[in-house]
Parts: structure tokens; C-alpha cells; sequence
């Protein structure tokens, strides 16, 4: 399996997930909220709502077209401080997110 592959596999775990915790949102954030620049859009989404309509969106679309893919991934650090405030077995989800920081790290 190669890294395209492990990643959609991975996206597809945190999808099912976050599906399962009740984390997974049934309408977009206002497209205002998607715009924000800053980093994980920490002034506009919680965390959760990043993953689901920018970070999954942005990785699905990069190995449907096999671009190339970030190599320097810390969402694992950001996914905990956010769990953090949840009252829920984040665990699971938190490892799935590391696996993600692991194989894009893996690329080179």
C-alpha cells in the first residue's frame, strides 16, 4: 500500500470515527469560517469542524489526484489539546490522527 493509499484509508478511519463519537457535522460552517487563515482555522471552527471540511476535504482531493503530500505533519498535537475539552473516548481518534502525522512523515 503506498502513502496515497495509507492516507485515504486513514481519512476514512477518522471519518467513521468521528461518525461514531457524534463529532461529524450534517451542515458546513459558513463560508466565511472556511476562509479563516489562520492555522487549523482556530478562529472560526473548532477542531472537529476543521478536520471534517478542510483538513479531510484537502487531503482527499490531493490523493484522488495523486499530488504530492505534506511531509510535516503535528495535527496530533492540536487533536489533543482539542480533545481535551470533549466528553468523549477520544483516544481512538487521537491515535488515527498520529497515524496521519506518521505517514505523511514517512514520505521522505
Amino acid at each position: 500500500m503506498n502513502q496515497h493509499q495509507q492516507l485515504e484509508r486513514l481519512l476514512r478511519e477518522v471519518e467513521r470515527e468521528m461518525r461514531a463519537l457524534d463529532l461529524w457535522q450534517g451542515s458546513a460552517p459558513s463560508p466565511q469560517a472556511l476562509a479563516s487563515t489562520e492555522p487549523f482555522c482556530v478562529d472560526t471552527l473548532a477542531f472537529c469542524e476543521w478536520v471534517q471540511w478542510i483538513m479531510i476535504p484537502r487531503f482527499d482531493m490531493m490523493v484522488e489526484q495523486q499530488q504530492p503530500l505534506p511531509t510535516n505533519s503535528d495535527i496530533a498535537s492540536m487533536a489533543e489539546e482539542a480533545f481535551k475539552e470533549l466528553n468523549a473516548d477520544t483516544d481512538p481518534l487521537l491515535e488515527l490522527i498520529a497515524d496521519i502525522d506518521r505517514t505523511l512523515r514517512a514520505l521522505h
